[in-house]
């Protein structure tokens, strides 16, 4: 029931576009916290960091799909360089890609996936943090 709630809230909010007003959310890996915008919608997922200049160094974009799957990243129209983590049901990071700004090329997860979780480019890399690493906060599917 409080997941009903979760999604119902998440998906009556207002987007607009360039700097979307969304919810956000605080994650843990390890010892670092992150504040996360939640893209939980195809309008808030489509648009994502889109037009960016800049985003502060524990700020982040979670990306939550209804369905488990192999979603696909590219970085059209997306300025600032960035890290992906792709994260399974029980928190455990998948995989973790560095993309550019502007590129079409597609990252995939290496398995089916339900979050995504964009940080500022080799982010991950410099706190250590790889494929198996737990994120704690994630909503429960």
């Amino acid at each position: 029931m409080h997941t009903f709630f979760f999604y119902f809230f998440l998906s009556i909010l207002p987007i607009s576009s360039f700097g979307a007003s969304l919810p956000t959310i605080e994650l843990k890996i390890g010892k670092n916290v992150i504040k996360a915008e939640v893209a939980s919608t195809p309008a808030s997922q489509q648009l994502g960091l889109m037009y960016r200049k800049e985003m502060p160094e524990q700020q982040g974009m979670l990306f939550i799909f209804d369905q488990k799957a192999g979603h696909c990243f590219w970085m059209r129209n997306t300025l600032l360089p960035l890290s992906i983590a792709f994260i399974d049901d029980d928190g455990k990071i998948v995989n973790i890609e560095e993309m550019q700004p502007q590129t079409e090329n597609n990252h995939c997860p290496l398995k089916a996936i339900r979050y995504a979780l964009e940080m500022n480019a080799e982010w991950f890399n410099k706190r250590k943090i790889g494929q198996g690493r737990v994120v704690e906060g994630l909503p429960k599917p």
